[in-house]
């Protein structure tokens, strides 16, 4: 019974059970058990390795004591067994129905083999047989076809997987900055480049397609991609077929299509790596798809590198043959498309390294603009009968640098772009970012006039070695500007804008002097001296326009008066005395020769009289601007010492030159952009001033230049007006002047513009001068400019001027008054206030003395007694019918006016140019 209850062993007894198993049942040992053996895999419905499970035991029949029983083996025998087929099982019995093992006994429905290494057995429950199970040696190793073919099917659709993601996840990025930073293109009056500036350091210039001849595109294509207008912007077999020839030791090709080069140039780096290749296959399938063709290949050739700095096509033409592309011919074009395989091996003026002297170059540009022209023939954009016009290489331009602003370039570039700023829309962060082309009203052969001008005097009379302690600092500025319509011809900025940076034909900071004075003038024409017993603040009816016939007081320390005649005062009770250039004294004199003479003390009180108010309007009006005009508060406003730039000064005189209509001063006459227009210059004129008082002004000023301080400028040869101006402490001189067609100011200071704390500094001495007057370097450079920049125009006259205002007479220069002759049809409009210092002054009575445009003429007998004193006293005793005299006389007429500050004494004649007191 015991025999019974023995468990069987958990492997079915192991290679001694697998004997036993084996031999079939005798009669002398009769099985023990009539069911299967108990071997391992033994069970039909056993677990993976033959082992019954726990329903299989308890389904079969209980065990009996018959012959079938098989003997076990004892329990270490078994244990050791088990641990046997743990290890090697080389051949299980099948699962159902399989035959016997190797050794086994002849197997049963439901039942297998013997265990142990019989191959009957079923194979293991894994995922992946892998090392392969039932095979031994590489075998085991080596993948079934199965596993192969399954491996590669993992493979590819991990691979489309991840494609797929990145593709989802790289988006189309910003537009690399570097591709959207371009150039500006500068251009002359007449339309000729002038530079290429500013945009960062490349020198790209973008256009729309339609601007790009279709021969230059066609160029492009055919050598690039033919396949361009047909493909998803990726060519494999471009790809394949670059690798190809890279790997059989050929010419290195990208195998990019022309979407992949412009997504390389415009959105990605130039580094060679994978993740860079990637992104630019993954970008160029996105912008293949989502961009038209016409805008990638416009995109393609606005970012090429075509060598020389020139990147994109507009660039590039300029930079080889000096048009703009719209204007290449098939030749040229197939000539640009063969730089885009590399320039530095294809410019014929040369590259760098060995291999790229401008001969070897030459030839390889030869052979590949030769092969590009058949390509189109071969691609049918080029018909035979076309391509054989062009036999012979378009050998480019040498090159010249595209940036340039030494000399008078960089004033004149920054002046525009002051001038786009200043009255478009378009603002600085854009103008910085580039690709606008700027039309300019400068005339590059006045450009080079004024800058020989002023070169040549500056050669012949300044010598910093010679006299280093006046003849160093020295600068100048000029601008000349047209009248009635404002166009700025040339400026000279200084010697060199890389030297100097600092614009002096623009705001310096430099005084005009008494180039201010002929504003005065048509302030007094225009509005009038003030009634002197009327208030301060007067209406026109109050006034009195005054003529260029006025006489005024012109004495060196000239008391300034306010206009009802009393003494000016500053805030402080300070008097003021206006002294004259060289202390030149005039008794009293017109208004025309004090401007000739550029008497200060008449302009000082003729301003007082107006009003400074008025003064300054009048300035405004002509053209100055407000930021560059000094205080109004004290009298020596009227001379100058304001500091319009020499632009300002041009254009304002430019209203005088055009009867009184003023234009603003401009430099770009219209600005475009990727083939639009987004600026153009507009022309508007505003009434500043009414003919006769411009009129009368230029009248004025010619006396000037024809008799004046001014007739250095008579060399001109041709009507002129102008007028000098000199500086107190002689800081600064001017000479600013014009002509019908052209109006010019030149000016010229001292300053160390490397200082830091930097100041004006005095002239005396320099160039070997005492004193630099407006008449001497300044006039000379505006006469030698105008000749120049007036060469070949007609001679051109200004309009006469006609009769204005009323001869008023100013504080201390009314004529004595005549018993026996009548009132004279012209009276002074301006009468002294009464006040105790002048009231002793004789009423006018009736007088033979006239006065006209030169003043009043008076005779007078040789007798005559003592002049006034300094607050004013009547004439002595004299001739009959002496009316004035010089400052000193003492002879005066028998009615002689009231003495002055200097005493008035009649002279021996009596009147004349000088006028009475």
């Amino acid at each position: 019974m015991s025999e019974h209850r023995r468990k069987p062993p958990p492997n079915g007894g192991g290679r001694a059970a697998a004997r036993r198993g084996a031999q079939p049942p005798s009669e002398s040992s009769p099985a023990r058990h009539p069911g299967p053996p108990t071997g391992r895999g033994s069970y039909g419905t056993g677990d993976a390795f033959g082992t019954p499970s726990r329903a299989a035991n308890r389904a079969q029949p209980p065990a009996t004591s018959d012959a079938s029983e098989r003997p076990y083996g004892g329990r270490a025998e078994a244990r050791r067994a088990a641990q046997r087929g743990d290890r090697r099982r080389a051949a299980a019995a099948g699962a159902a129905g399989a035959g016997a093992g190797r050794r086994g006994g002849p197997g049963r429905t439901g039942g297998g083999g013997g265990g142990g290494r019989g191959r009957g057995g079923s194979g293991p429950r894994r995922f992946i047989d892998y090392p392969r199970w039932g095979r031994t040696g590489w075998r085991r190793w080596m993948p079934s076809w199965r596993q192969s073919l399954g491996i590669c099917v993992a493979f590819c659709g991990t691979l489309v997987a991840l494609v797929g993601i990145a593709y989802a996840m790289v988006g189309v990025p910003n537009p690399n900055l570097a591709a959207q930073t371009q150039k500006n293109v500068y251009y002359w009056a007449d339309g000729t480049r002038m530079v290429v500036s500013g945009g960062g350091d490349l020198n790209r210039q973008t256009v729309k397609l339609d601007q790009i001849p279709t021969s230059m595109q066609n160029a492009v294509v055919s050598a690039e991609n033919a396949s361009f207008w047909h493909d998803n912007g990726v060519d494999p077999q471009g790809i394949a077929r670059a690798v190809l020839r890279m790997a059989q030791g050929g010419e290195t090709q990208s195998g990019s299509t022309i979407t992949q080069q412009y997504v390389k140039n415009t959105y990605l780096d130039q580094s060679q790596t994978v993740t860079r290749k990637l992104k630019e296959l993954l970008i160029s399938i996105k912008v293949g798809a989502n961009d038209s063709k016409q805008d990638i290949l416009a995109g393609y050739l606005n970012t090429g590198y075509y060598g020389r700095g020139a990147y994109g096509i507009q660039a590039a033409a300029q930079a080889y043959y000096g048009v703009n592309c719209e204007q290449l011919r098939p030749d040229q074009s197939a000539f640009l498309a063969a730089l885009l395989n590399g320039p530095n091996l294809y410019d014929p003026a040369g590259g760098v390294g060995p291999g790229a002297t401008p001969a070897e170059n030459l030839k390889r540009a030869g052979d590949r603009w030769s092969w590009i022209l058949d390509r189109e023939v071969d691609t049918k954009s080029l018909t035979p009968a076309e391509r054989a016009r062009y036999r012979t290489f378009p050998v480019p331009n040498k090159p010249k640098p595209s940036t340039d602003k030494a000399g008078q370039i960089g004033y004149l570039t920054d002046l525009a772009d002051n001038n786009l700023l200043a009255d478009t829309k378009i603002t600085k962060q854009q103008l910085d970012k580039g690709g606008y082309q700027i039309y300019t009203t400068f005339d590059k052969k006045d450009v080079a006039a004024m800058e020989k001008a002023v070169d040549e005097v500056r050669s012949a009379n300044i010598k910093p070695k010679l006299r280093p302690g006046t003849d160093t600092y020295v600068q100048f500025g000029g601008a000349s500007v047209v009248p009635g319509d404002g166009a700025v011809k040339a400026i000279y900025g200084g010697e060199d804008y890389l030297k100097h940076f600092t614009d002096n034909a623009d705001y310096t900071g430099a005084q005009v002097g008494s180039t201010f004075k002929p504003f005065v003038l048509a302030a007094a024409m225009r509005d009038g001296v003030r009634d002197p017993h009327g208030p301060a603040d007067q209406s026109g009816s109050q006034r009195t326009p005054v003529s260029p016939s006025s006489v005024y007081p012109g004495v060196n320390d000239w008391k300034v008066l306010n206009y009802d005649g009393s003494v000016w005062q500053d805030k402080d009770g300070r008097q003021w005395l206006q002294e004259n250039d060289d202390h030149d004294s005039f008794k009293s004199i017109t208004l025309k020769k004090a401007m000739e003479e550029s008497v200060n003390s008449t302009y000082v009180q003729l301003g007082m009289n107006v009003g400074l108010d008025k003064v300054k309007q009048a300035a405004l009006d002509a053209g100055v601007t407000s930021d560059s005009l000094a205080s109004t508060n004290g009298p020596s406003f009227s001379i100058g010492t304001s500091s319009p730039s020499a632009i300002r000064m041009a254009d304002a005189y430019a209203t005088f030159a055009d009867g009184g209509l003023r234009a603003e001063p401009y430099s770009v006459t219209k600005v475009i952009k990727e083939g639009s227009t987004v600026y153009q210059h507009r022309t508007t004129t505003v009434k500043a001033f009414t003919p006769a008082v411009a009129d009368n002004v230029t009248g004025v000023l010619r006396g000037v230049v024809e008799e004046g301080t001014g007739t250095v400028a008579k060399a001109l040869g041709r009507p002129a007006a102008g007028k000098t101006g000199t500086t107190d402490d002689n800081k600064s001189a001017w000479f600013t002047g014009y002509t019908p067609q052209l109006a010019t100011s030149i000016g010229m200071y001292r300053m160390d513009d490397q200082a830091k704390a930097q100041k004006f500094l005095p002239m005396y001495g320099l160039g070997g001068n005492a004193k630099i007057y407006g008449a001497s370097f300044p006039t000379q450079i505006w006469t030698a400019y105008m000749k120049a920049a007036l060469d070949g125009q007609q001679v051109e006259q200004f309009s006469p001027p006609e009769k204005i205002g009323t001869v008023v007479y100013g504080d201390g220069t009314a004529p004595s008054p005549s018993p026996s002759a009548p009132v004279p049809s012209v009276t002074p409009s301006v009468t002294p206030s009464p006040r105790p210092s002048r009231s002793h002054r004789p009423s006018p009575s009736p007088s033979t003395s006239s006065c006209g445009f030169w003043g009043c003429e008076d005779g007078g007998t040789d007798t005559g007694g003592t002049g006034g004193d300094t607050t004013g006293g009547p004439g002595g005793a004299g001739g009959t019918t002496g009316n004035g005299g010089t400052t000193a006389g003492t002879d005066g007429g028998a009615a002689g006016g009231p003495g002055t500050t200097d005493g008035g004494a009649g002279g021996t004649d009596g009147g004349g140019f000088i006028g009475g007191n």
